[in-house]
């Protein structure tokens, strides 16, 4: 059965955009721990990140420094934090997320977003690239 983010790859399930390319996308996360908070994926399926072999690992690290350098661009942070945790989607995937404290990378508080607020967002991190 397909993951949730493979869905969002296939048009399936609709997200925020930030950035894509033939063999990755970013997008927010829809359960932000900060504005800005956005997820980098492989289009390929591939459960845990150390299984994808060398070039798509690569690939999907290069990728998410240029959305990263886009966030800081755009978002005021301190600095935005790289996390791999993968508990909650088996689909291999790095979280990008907005720091200005430690709480804001512990997943315990969220950030309460509008569609128009989440939309502009990904349109400012999107103009950025």
């Amino acid at each position: 059965m397909a993951s949730i983010f493979t869905k969002i790859v296939n048009g399936e399930i609709p997200c925020y955009k930030v950035a894509e390319t033939d063999d990755f996308l970013a997008f927010l996360d829809v359960n932000p721990n900060s504005k800005g908070h956005t997820l980098c994926i492989p289009k390929k399926e591939v459960d845990k990140i150390f299984d994808l072999d060398e070039t798509d690992f690569n690939g999907l690290m290069s990728f998410s420094r240029k959305v990263a350098k886009a966030i800081e661009k755009t978002i005021s942070c301190k600095r935005v934090g790289l996390t791999v945790i993968g508990l909650e989607v088996p689909h291999a995937h790095v979280h990008l997320i907005p720091l200005n404290s430690m709480e804001d990378a512990r997943f315990i508080q969220k950030v309460k977003l509008t569609p128009d607020e989440f939309q502009d967002i990904a349109n400012s991190i999107k103009a950025a690239l």
